[in-house]
């Protein structure tokens, strides 16, 4: 690392170094630090929290902007500005995977029974409602093999998926599917709410059987507002930027796989959520039930 060469010819001809740094707005403490090339306590804070940066960033598979790993530092007892995390992840080159807009797989039935909207677009999370009300969609991987549609049953309270499923067809027996292994996994003591848009599936009566069955009230938003079902929509938008990516899966097998990795061993267990205070759902629950 170089000096000024003025501030240097000065020191050696015996003039005060003092005035030189004055005289070209250089601090005293950076000439010198810069002469013995050794870095200030900031330069080697903020290599160490750039190598913490990178290893939470690889943790997440890359998909983790400022804000994630701001929080997860902080949950590991790394207290630093948001700012600064971010100052450093650009200097890394490292930045999160940003939401891609979404297409339409909602197809509904002119005929379909009528049902009211439950949940009118709240959804919060509630600390004393788990397994009280779900949301659902369906959205559609493409694979070298063709399409694979996958259905989801989140928890609105924690953000949980409690059931899901993947078939290669659009039939009311995919969405069926995934309440019934919502249904089967989490065993609800008292009423559920399922939230879903106004799907042909959802609206189905074989659904809506089945949900009697199980003793959930359906709950449908309107037609074409995606804002009626943002959880679900957000989930699927997350789904993509993080897992998916652009380019097709060599096979339905393969994506499937990918899925129930992405779902089971990060999503639910490891992921942070702004909405749950920078926790992950099974944590978030966790301390619900404590």
């Amino acid at each position: 690392m170089t000096v000024h060469p003025f501030i240097e010819a000065e020191k050696q001809a015996g003039h005060n170094v003092k005035r030189a740094c004055e005289l070209l707005q250089v601090s005293r403490a950076a000439f010198y630090a810069r002469r013995t090339a050794t870095p200030g306590p900031r330069a080697v804070r903020d290599a160490e929290l750039t190598e913490k940066i990178t290893q939470v960033h690889a943790t997440s598979r890359g998909t983790y902007g400022a804000p994630r790993v701001h929080a997860a530092l902080h949950r590991d007892g790394d207290r630093c500005g948001r700012r600064r995390v971010a100052r450093l992840m650009r200097q890394a080159g490292l930045e999160g995977r940003h939401r891609r807009r979404r297409q339409r797989t909602t197809i509904p039935d002119p005929r379909a029974a009528t049902r009211p909207d439950l949940v009118l677009r709240d959804f919060r999370p509630h600390p004393t409602t788990l397994d009280a009300r779900w949301c659902g969609d369906i959205t559609y991987i493409p694979t070298e093999e063709g399409w694979l549609y996958l259905a989801t049953v989140i928890d609105i309270a924690s953000r949980r998926v409690v059931g899901w499923t993947t078939a290669d067809h659009l039939r009311t027996e995919l969405v069926a599917d995934a309440l019934r292994a919502a249904c089967h996994t989490r065993r609800p003591t008292g009423p559920v709410i399922f939230h879903s848009d106004r799907g042909c599936q959802y609206t189905s009566r074989e659904f809506a059987d089945l949900a009697t069955e199980f003793g959930v009230r359906l709950s449908v938003g309107r037609t074409g507002q995606c804002w009626d079902n943002a959880l679900a929509e957000s989930f699927f938008a997350t789904l993509k930027r993080e897992l998916l990516g652009d380019r097709p899966w060599p096979s339905r097998a393969a994506a499937r796989t990918a899925i129930f990795e992405w779902i089971e061993a990060w999503y639910n267990i490891r992921r942070l959520h702004s909405s749950l205070g920078y926790r992950s759902p099974a944590e978030y629950e966790t301390v619900l039930a404590a």
